[in-house]
């Protein structure tokens, strides 16, 4: 049973210090205050949200483990960074598609940072084939996707589809499709913001998942596009 009240003050003020002193030895020191101000309350909130996403899609997984579950590891892969810094200056959360094991599939996310909190749903830098499913879906039913970006609850809650482009459309696609712009993303994602104040309350729980109903058209539209149940 979930315990969550909204993150506490420790949780931001952790990361801001992380940032200025983020290095193995004094995150060592301070790896305790991490486990409870930051794992603790990110576990008790994903438990919270876990039946309230299972009303919104029974595929979608809401796993508390602090390893191996839905939050990601604080652990930096600096093998290929120019920046060397072991550890990430924010808590990320991923309600991955049960079909997934990876970031890069389905799924609804959460970024919390001491300047950002946001959330949303769809997909992250898909793998070449299940990308170009998406963008050939979007290419073939341009009504149906039409239907996703000017859904009403949709479009009053996001501000569009978000996700780096390409500079030149993707090749075999037409370049004066009507939704080209969409066609050449390399992930397709809506997300909207709130602050870390109201992080901070209970009532983060139904803003969060006032968003992931809004984010539904996007989810469907996308699992569908790779055989996948939503």
């Amino acid at each position: 049973m979930s315990t969550f009240k909204g993150l506490p003050k420790d949780f931001f003020a952790f990361f801001k210090e992380l940032a200025q002193n983020n290095e193995r030895a004094w995150f060592e020191e301070h790896k305790q205050r991490y486990k409870d101000s930051v794992v603790a309350p990110l576990s008790d909130f994903i438990t919270a949200m876990s039946p309230r996403l299972a009303k919104i899609s029974k595929h979608m997984v809401a796993d508390p483990r602090p390893n191996g579950g839905s939050m990601f590891r604080i652990y930096r892969d600096v093998r290929f960074a120019k920046d060397k810094s072991p550890y990430k200056t924010h808590a990320g959360v991923h309600f991955r598609h049960a079909l997934g094991k990876n970031a890069h599939v389905p799924g609804y996310y959460m970024h919390f940072a001491p300047d950002e909190v946001f959330f949303g749903g769809g997909i992250w830098m898909p793998e070449p084939d299940a990308l170009n499913k998406v963008r050939r879906a979007i290419a073939d039913d341009p009504k149906a996707w039409k239907k996703v970006v000017e859904d009403k609850t949709f479009a009053k809650t996001f501000k569009g589809i978000d996700g780096e482009t390409l500079a030149r459309p993707p090749k075999g696609f037409d370049a004066e499709h009507p939704y080209i712009a969409d066609i050449k993303r390399k992930s397709f994602f809506a997300t909207r913001e709130t602050t870390p104040k109201k992080a901070q309350s209970e009532a983060l729980l139904d803003e969060v998942e006032q968003s992931f109903r809004a984010a539904k058209p996007l989810m469907a539209f996308v699992c569908k596009a790779l055989d996948a149940p939503f």
